[in-house]
């Protein structure tokens, strides 16, 4: 399953939409992953950020042995898309390429 995590963009074609990280942090649990698309904004802080489900399946690599899947980052916040983008690199690194799209 490919998983989109936005909360404004079109749901490309072949995707599963979520609106919230709890709702991809779910899935990813389930196992059924193949592929995660991350925006960072998705409108209410409070609930959460892309972010906080990179920092979710960092800690899984690195607690449990989780595979994670391919993953990519689509948002237009420069900075957190760098801090995403360099907390994937990590786990791309500790789970040993898994994850690389």
């Amino acid at each position: 399953m490919k998983v989109y995590l936005d909360d404004e963009r079109a749901t490309p074609e072949g995707w599963v939409r979520v609106y919230w990280p709890d709702e991809a942090i779910a899935l990813l649990a389930g196992g059924a992953l193949t592929h995660l698309s991350l925006d960072h904004d998705l409108g209410d802080d409070a609930r959460g950020t892309g972010y906080d489900v990179v920092l979710w399946i960092e800690e899984q690599v690195f607690t449990a042995g989780f595979r994670p899947p391919a993953m990519r980052v689509h948002s237009a916040n420069a900075s957190a898309r760098e801090k995403m983008e360099a907390g994937i690199r990590t786990i791309e690194r500790y789970a040993g390429g898994a994850g690389t799209e």
